[in-house]
């Protein structure tokens, strides 16, 4: 029984402790405010908003943009800071006069405000150097202006099908968290102008072309929610791309048909020349993948150059292998077999050559035999076996299969370099020219 007392006294004593601490900062508070503020705030309900019984508030919106810091292809999104400001009308803050009252940001904490939210947003802070950046304005007619200073990085969808000659459309979405159109209506202040700064901005590898703002609603399992969106179209500046890589692909496929004017005999310089380029064009091309999201498999425009230049590179190192086995293999007079040996050595014989030679001396054959009928009859014979054996054997398939090849034989492979110093530039140029009327007109 004596511990419950106990109990009960020290509660009681907490009690009036807290009251007494309450109460001086609840004066205190209503000391520091003015006169007109103390009148404002008599009987004010920051937890109700304007007009909550005679239908929906009118919430205005205008933005600065101070600047957008970056712009990641690798995260999909951009960083920016902005100047949020909004206004409406709330009845309850009307007074007497004809100025209107700039309030400390802190007292924000005392009014109603709009729940409003970036949708798209990976991460938002305000700033609080020196203190809060918040500014909150009251009009004798019970406007309130409310204005924030924000820096968020905000989600961008997108398509690098044409990069580094893309263009992107970035947006910036605010709705309310939870009022609904019953309760709230959004809309832009001043129109497209309502959003102002994007004029005299400047970035790096961008170009702001267009903007524009539009006003929509937001569709979710819980109602529907007004909803703000602004728009803006970034133009990519190419020319830091065609410094870095074009150009740089470019000069490696003109250096690898420096080998159409050396020596084929030269068989150091050229492969020397053909591997390096390759190299590094291999280079080139891990490099321009660096600022670009992997997990993004479509085929983009400088990925389509840089594969054309490694095709036209490697090409040119084909180019000088066919060239070296073709004049490796190249047959000299010497090693051609004499069109007067007799069957058997022309039989016991590899080579190709020597079987289309004497396939092609036939006819002679046949003629000096039907001329030495009488004198010869022997040879006579011997001759018509061959020849009728020879017509069904498959000797005569292979011979007629090889001299349809030899319509394709290269008689000079020197010739080869000189077609390529004519043929390899002017498919390149086409080429490119292809490629930059369609990816920069299509």
């Amino acid at each position: 029984m004596c511990n419950l007392k106990c109990y009960c006294f020290r509660a009681l004593l907490l009690l009036m402790l807290c009251r007494s601490m309450q109460n001086p900062e609840a004066e205190g508070k209503d000391e520091i405010l003015p006169p007109t503020i103390q009148k404002i705030m008599k009987g004010y309900n920051k937890y109700l908003r304007p007009f909550f019984d005679n239908g929906p508030v009118s919430i205005g919106m205008s933005l600065d943009v101070a600047s957008i810091d970056t712009i990641s292809e690798m995260n999909m999104d951009y960083t920016a800071t902005i100047f949020l400001r909004q206004r409406w009308i709330d009845e309850r803050l009307c007074f007497d006069g004809n100025k209107s009252l700039s309030l400390d940001g802190r007292l924000v904490e005392m009014l109603w405000v709009p729940d409003t939210f970036i949708v798209d947003s990976k991460k938002s802070f305000l700033h609080d150097i020196t203190v809060e950046n918040r500014l909150i304005r009251i009009y004798p007619n019970g406007t309130v202006l409310y204005a924030l200073r924000i820096t968020t990085t905000v989600a961008c969808s997108m398509d690098l099908t044409k990069y580094p000659m893309d263009k992107q459309t970035c947006t910036l979405q605010l709705e309310s968290w939870g009022y609904n159109i019953n309760d709230v209506i959004f809309y832009w202040t001043r129109g497209n102008d309502s959003v102002r700064g994007l004029d005299t901005l400047r970035l790096a590898q961008y170009t702001v072309e267009d903007h524009f703002t539009s006003v929509s609603e937001a569709v979710y399992e819980t109602g529907h929610y007004p909803k703000l969106v602004f728009h803006f179209e970034l133009k990519r500046n190419i020319l830091y791309f065609i410094l870095e890589t074009y150009v740089p692909s470019i000069l490696l496929v003109v250096l690898s048909w420096v080998s159409f004017w050396i020596s084929q005999s030269s068989v150091p310089a050229r492969i020397c020349i053909g591997v390096t380029t390759v190299l590094t064009m291999t280079t080139l091309m891990m490099g321009a993948r660096t600022s670009l999201p992997n997990a993004n498999c479509s085929i983009k425009a400088i990925d389509v150059y840089l594969g054309i230049c490694f095709s036209f590179i490697f090409g040119a190192l084909l180019e000088y292998a066919v060239a070296h086995f073709c004049t490796l293999h190249q047959l000299s007079p010497k090693e051609l077999p004499k069109q007067d040996e007799d069957e058997e050595t022309e039989e016991e014989s590899n080579g190709v050559l020597a079987a289309v030679a004497n396939s092609c001396s036939a006819s002679d054959n046949t003629t000096k035999i039907d001329s030495n009928k009488n004198s010869k009859t022997t040879i006579n014979g011997k001759r018509e076996r061959s020849k009728h054996s020879g017509c069904g054997s498959p000797m005569s398939v292979m011979k007629r299969l090889f001299c349809n090849f030899n319509c394709f034989h290269v008689k000079n492979p020197y010739h080869i370099d000189n077609y390529a110093r004519f043929s390899f530039p002017l498919s390149f140029i086409i080429i490119n020219v292809l490629y930059w009327v369609y990816y920069l007109y299509f």
